[in-house]
């Protein structure tokens, strides 16, 4: 991830509320809308009805942000962001 940032939410909401809320700020701070979000793996088959990590599944997609587990997310984290920066059109 080449712009990120680390986002913290221990609030009861779920994993959806809590990246929209995230994508919402960096969208807001940076001027853009973030592509990406690392999760810890025991979340990421929580918003599916499984408990825990689904580690078979490499990646997800909610509103056009992939999410992804990764373990050096801490449980409560996300890391959200913009995978790679856009090629600026240079005339």
């Amino acid at each position: 991830m080449n712009i990120g940032m680390l986002w913290f939410d221990n609030s009861s909401n779920t994993l959806a509320q809590k990246i929209q809320k995230a994508a919402d700020y960096f969208n807001k701070k940076y001027g853009r809308r973030p592509d990406t979000c690392l999760i810890h793996p025991s979340l990421f088959g929580s918003e599916h009805g499984r408990p825990g990590a689904d580690e078979r599944v490499a990646s997800i997609t909610m509103d056009g942000i992939v999410i992804r587990p990764y373990r050096s997310v801490l449980p409560g984290h996300l890391w959200i962001g913009l995978e790679e920066l856009p090629v600026e059109v240079q005339s």
